[in-house]
């Protein structure tokens, strides 16, 4: 027969490596490569940035970049001044090219610049967004160099659209109107008047472009192309689509883009229009060029005939508001789906969900966090309290399991059979004790997800020295939290690995407490081995989780405080001892004794 009483241990000992593995692949893989890939971005970034001086910068070999502002200045371009976006639009090509989110910044610090989304052709990791006509022999198209002209608006901004004219003087002249809402979406028409002798047939594109892969690949969620066409999610990581070359279908309607971990460049389509639409990879003079684009069907324009066609194109941070907004108001299909939800979506979903209703009644993302463990717990209320009277129970009669251990101890199997009866005698099921950890899993994963790829959380505030819930607690005790002036990032050698693995601030810590209380109000395991194992348990799982987003040690914390306050109220029920009370018993006895 088999050994029961073990397998409450077993059961919390696998749960425990699916989250140390877990967390070894989603998390400590993906940090380690985002440090290396920080420092050298930060070295290329130093060399690559040489302000005004407009020389060329590249390394030895390879693709030669510009400065930023030497790509600015090179071609005559109209302003971009909203409430969300900062840039302009080139009259080169007209290109969207150039775009500053006003409500974001790089770094916690308001005073830090705003978060760069569109950058121009010849920049180091150009990102833009670029609009034309393709045919057949076709005299005059607008190539990516051609000169546009502005004949209507001196600055695009919600209500005051700019009007571009290109015409090479071969018969066909192209008007492009560009309007741009209060938030990230532009509107571009495009007009061809056909003043030859004879029909011609063309097709309108749309087309993102992005030069170069992020240098610093983000961790836990995706990054490259990304889409919906006829109802059908498509994500493709930038080595995936390097490596398939390109992904061609045709749809009616949907959208398509590429995106960062936070941010979406996306060209959107007339929903009831049948499109052409690609991803593709390629190289050019050792850069890699990624993009999505889409073409309508060809029309046929008569003799003294003109078409218009009607593109958008989405440039901005991947709010959910936002996204649900224009998902409604313009029928983009599945818009929010933008965000990289996870496997999990059927939870990181609801969960979000919940997060934003609770945020927007208490007006703090870590009040939210605090209000959705809540309601998580009272979901789970019912069988966890099954699970702790079955603990409780175990406790209780912790004295004659051991008992029985002594008598039996040459007869296992007897040992086994008596130690049954008693479990069924006193209505204890050993199987119990691990049912609500292994539920709490996915949404861990799920909650998990959320804080590393909802932009709402991204420098999200909390009560104290907390500024960012998807960050790390920025605390360690290493310096006693901050009373000891002393980084110890900073020092030779070993920096790494105090900033690092050694980096435990105050939620870790108080997790880590809170999860040793709990378990001390558990009944011990049936030997020294398995004692050992879930006495070091906290510690472990202290180290493990610290580097993960505060958010998530908010939620686990707090988690544990109404777990044992739950343990807490069964195991008074049962006159059960416990150390809340053996510890207030002892304090009462020393004031007593003083």
């Amino acid at each position: 027969m088999p050994d029961n009483s073990n397998r409450n241990t077993i059961l919390f000992v696998i749960a425990s490596l699916v989250l140390l593995f877990g967390y070894q692949a989603l998390v400590l893989g993906p940090q380690n490569k985002q440090r290396e890939a920080e420092l050298k971005a930060r070295e290329t970034a130093q060399a690559a940035q040489a302000p005004g001086t407009g020389a060329p910068v590249a390394p030895a070999t390879g693709p030669v970049f510009v400065s930023r502002e030497a790509a600015i200045a090179g071609a005559p371009r109209v302003q971009v001044d909203t409430p969300s976006l900062q840039g302009s639009v080139s009259l080169r090509g007209g290109r969207i090219d150039d775009l500053f989110l006003k409500g974001y910044r790089t770094e916690v610090n308001p005073k830090s610049p705003p978060v760069e989304l569109l950058r121009p052709e010849g920049v180091r990791d150009a990102w833009f967004a670029e609009f034309g006509w393709s045919g057949a022999n076709l005299p005059g198209l607008p190539t990516a160099g051609a000169q546009w002209t502005l004949v209507q608006g001196d600055r695009l901004s919600p209500g005051r659209p700019v009007v571009l004219r290109y015409d090479a003087g071969q018969g066909l002249a192209f008007t492009r109107r560009i309007e741009v809402d209060d938030k990230f979406m532009f509107t571009v028409t495009d007009t061809v008047a056909n003043s030859l002798p004879n029909p011609v047939t063309i097709a309108p594109y749309a087309v993102v472009q992005r030069r170069g892969a992020p240098a610093v690949p983000a961790a836990n969620a995706h990054e490259g192309a990304v889409g919906v066409m006829d109802g059908v999610l498509e994500m493709l990581k930038y080595k995936q689509l390097k490596k398939d070359g390109e992904k061609a279908f045709s749809a009616t309607g949907g959208w398509l883009g590429v995106t960062d971990k936070y941010w979406l460049a996306a060209v959107i389509p007339e929903q009831k229009e049948k499109v052409n639409a690609l991803y593709r990879a390629t190289t050019l003079s050792g850069l890699d060029i990624y993009e999505a684009n889409f073409s309508a069907q060809p029309r046929v324009v008569q003799p003294g005939a003109t078409y218009t066609h009607v593109s958008r194109l989405f440039a901005g941070a991947k709010t959910v508001p936002v996204l649900r907004e224009y998902e409604t108001s313009l029928g983009i299909p599945r818009f929010q789906d933008a965000v990289d939800w996870g496997r999990l979506y059927f939870f990181t979903k609801p969960i979000f969900w919940l997060l934003e209703t609770f945020n927007g009644l208490m007006g703090n993302f870590g009040l939210a966090i605090l209000a959705l463990t809540v309601v998580v717990r009272l979901l789970m209320f019912y069988p966890a309290n099954l699970s702790y009277e079955s603990l409780t129970k175990m406790k209780k009669v912790q004295p004659q399991v051991e008992e029985l251990r002594a008598r039996l101890k040459d007869d296992p199997q007897k040992q086994q059979q008596e130690l049954m009866r008693l479990y069924q005698s006193e209505k204890i099921n050993p199987l119990m004790g691990c049912l609500p950890m292994l539920a709490t899993i996915p949404i861990f994963l799920a909650l998990f997800k959320v804080l590393s790829v909802a932009i709402e959380m991204r420098h999200a505030p909390f009560y104290g020295w907390i500024q960012d819930l998807s960050a790390r607690d920025p605390t360690t005790l290493l310096n006693l939290f901050g009373l000891i002036p002393w980084d110890p990032a900073t020092t030779p050698f070993i920096g790494g690995l105090l900033a690092g693995p050694l980096h435990i601030g105050v939620w870790p810590l108080a997790y880590g407490v809170t999860q040793w209380l709990s378990m001390k109000m558990s009944p011990p395991a049936p030997d020294p081995i398995q004692q050992r194992i879930m006495e070091l348990m906290p510690v472990i799982f202290t180290f493990v989780l610290a580097p993960l987003a505060v958010g998530l040690m908010i939620y686990y914390t707090w988690s544990n405080v109404l777990t044992i306050l739950q343990q807490y109220v069964i195991m008074r029920k049962y006159k059960v001892e416990n150390p809340i009370d053996d510890f207030l018993a002892r304090i009462k006895a020393r004031k007593a004794a003083g």
